[in-house]
């Protein structure tokens, strides 16, 4: 005897997942929608209220909603591919963390990808922060991830960070992968929920890492002894006094050739001043490079260091001495700066 079930057939999807911010009439935004399959799982927090701050050029929204985004078993087993869509609708603020590096185990068959995909719309006047822990390949790895985000008529903020490090290094690993792919692009839809129409390419970041070369140095002595790569980009007027802060950061970083000759008196440093040099100290001690761009109407900001914690711990100094991220969306936000 066969049973017919009374409930419709799930129509999910492993891996799979969805994250709607919405606005309930007249001004409240909500989290409409928040689902997962394994080995995704997403962890939503009580929203909480922004900080007492008035941003320039648009209302405050009354609640900035934060989610954690998780693996079943603390990362991602080869062969493993999440695919997360994540929208945002006008006037809406959300933040994305993880709660430690995206771990990436071995894989025995080098053509066997583990695979990661985000596709984030946001509208207008919407803001998202994705500030997580880096992507940490363990060795004999094959990873590749997209986030593909889409910008409604062009608008919208982005703060997003991408980072990978060398791996265990603890156990002695560096850079013992098979490959790591990693790419960011940024659209601009000319609205409406079809994306697939009526779009422009506005942005697009590749990072490309494997053990294949014209010589025979093993890929590790390549790096050059840099344990960290990351981009930083930056977009629409949330953050717009952040990525100016960036801008004015780099071109005040010293430059090859400059000398101080002597011939005139040393003035006294203001405390803005005395703070960047301390930075800069730090940076320096840390084996820390970076540079800030301004492309079309993004800046975008590479950085590397011997080390993860020089990196984080320069990420953290710069967004939280700008104070834009703090203000806007709380000191939360820099959860995975912070450790």
């Amino acid at each position: 005897m066969s049973f017919t079930s009374p409930f419709a057939a799930s129509s999910s999807k492993a891996g799979h997942g969805s994250i709607v911010i919405s606005v309930l009439p007249p001004d409240t935004p909500v989290l409409a929608d928040l689902s997962y399959q394994y080995p995704l799982k997403l962890v939503a927090p009580e929203p909480l209220p922004p900080p007492q701050h008035r941003e320039h050029g648009g209302t405050q929204p009354k609640l900035i909603h934060t989610v954690f985004l998780l693996t079943y078993g603390g990362g991602i087993v080869a062969g493993d591919t999440i695919d997360l869509s994540v929208c945002l609708d006008p006037n809406t603020r959300l933040v994305l963390l993880t709660q430690g590096s995206t771990k990436i185990f071995k894989t025995l068959d080098p053509g066997v990808l583990s695979k990661q995909h985000m596709t984030a719309r946001i509208t207008a006047g919407s803001a998202l922060v994705y500030l997580p822990d880096p992507v940490q390949p363990f060795a004999e790895t094959a990873f590749s991830q997209s986030q593909v985000y889409y910008l409604e008529g062009g608008e919208g903020s982005l703060c997003v960070c991408d980072w990978v490090t060398s791996g265990r290094s603890a156990r002695g690993e560096n850079w013992d992968i098979y490959e790591y792919r990693s790419r960011n692009e940024v659209w601009a839809v000319n609205g409406g929920a079809d994306t697939s129409t009526q779009k422009r390419l506005l942005l697009r970041d590749n990072l490309i890492l494997n053990g294949k070369g014209q010589t025979n140095m093993a890929f590790s002595e390549r790096m050059d002894g840099y344990a960290v790569f990351g981009t930083l980009i930056l977009r629409g007027p949330v953050f717009a006094a952040l990525a100016q802060y960036f801008l004015d950061e780099f071109e005040a970083l010293p430059r090859i050739g400059g000398r101080d000759w002597g011939d005139t008196a040393q003035r006294e440093l203001s405390p803005h001043e005395q703070q960047r040099a301390q930075r800069q100290l730090r940076e320096k001690a840390d084996g820390l490079i970076w540079s800030a761009a301004s492309v079309r109407g993004f800046t975008l900001v590479k950085f590397a260091s011997r080390d993860v914690q020089g990196s984080r711990h320069w990420l953290r100094d710069m967004i939280r001495d700008e104070g834009t991220v703090a203000t806007t969306f709380g000191h939360g936000a820099m959860l995975c700066l912070n450790s």
